[in-house]
Formats: C-alpha cells, sequence, structure tokens
C-alpha cells in the first residue's frame, strides 16, 4: 500500500521496541503514535509476508512480534547501530528494596512477626467443630 515515507519511519519506528498492538479498526489514528491505523495494519502485514514479525490476532486486536530477521531489517532500514536491541530482548534488571509511596520499606522488607500470642486458646470451646458433639434428633413436621 502506498503510504508516505515519514509515517513508515514512524511505525518502524515504534517497532523497534520488539512487540507492536493495534485494533481491526481502519478508521483514526493508531493511540501511540500519530499515524492512521490503516498504515500501521498494511505496514505489518508487509512485514509478515516477508517474515519480519509474527502475527496473533485476539479480539479484534491485532498483535505483532518482531522475528530475528526482523530486528536485522529494522536495523538496516533505521540505520541503527547492532548494540541497539528490541526492549523485549533485554534482560530485567534484578529488583532492589524499594521503598513504598509514604517512604516505608517494600512489604517484603517488614519482619514477620507471631500472631500466637494474639490467639486466646481458652475462650474457645473444645466441642466446637464437626464431630464435636453427639447429635440430638428432635421431633419435627410430621413425626408427633
Amino acid at each position: 500500500m502506498l503510504m508516505p515515507q515519514a509515517d513508515r519511519r514512524k511505525i518502524f519506528e515504534y517497532l523497534q521496541e520488539g512487540v507492536m498492538c493495534a485494533r481491526k479498526i481502519t478508521q483514526g489514528k493508531h493511540p501511540a503514535i500519530d499515524v492512521r491505523n490503516l498504515y500501521v495494519i498494511k505496514a505489518l502485514n508487509a512485514l509478515k509476508s516477508q517474515g519480519h514479525v509474527t502475527e496473533e490476532f485476539c479480539w479484534k486486536h491485532y498483535y505483532w512480534y518482531l522475528t530475528n530477521e526482523g530486528i536485522s531489517y529494522l536495523r538496516e532500514y533505521l540505520h541503527l547501530p547492532a548494540e541497539i536491541v528490541p526492549a523485549t530482548l533485554k534482560k530485567a534488571r534484578e529488583p532492589t528494596a524499594r521503598t513504598g509511596v509514604t517512604g516505608a520499606p517494600a512489604r517484603e522488607a517488614v519482619q514477620r512477626v507471631d500472631r500466637s500470642g494474639y490467639r486466646r486458646v481458652e475462650d474457645k470451646a473444645a466441642d466446637a467443630g464437626p464431630g464435636g458433639a453427639a447429635f440430638q434428633f428432635q421431633e419435627g413436621y410430621g413425626n408427633k
């Protein structure tokens, strides 16, 4: 499909993250980039036919994922160095001890307190629960 070169470049720069999603509507603009949604669908459909992305469709949404061939193609097209990799291939950093909104330590860092002191054993009846007492049948409806 014929589309402006600037729009194709915006789509490919956004796809540099490794993943793209678009709703199956041809009118209107894509919510993440300022390009017509039809251009996004058709450009990524062309990349799919070349084997640069894989496509999944679910509930009126397209999901595209870059393949290794697609990464090398985008590097050539956008003139990017080899050090730049999609965000989906970057390793996640190890989580550090974070503080909450109020500045208090995170939940994992709070000491666990033994709460057995809060429970009062002497108040509970020993015969409570299933099988604790004998059954007593009373006369009911129909029995005289």
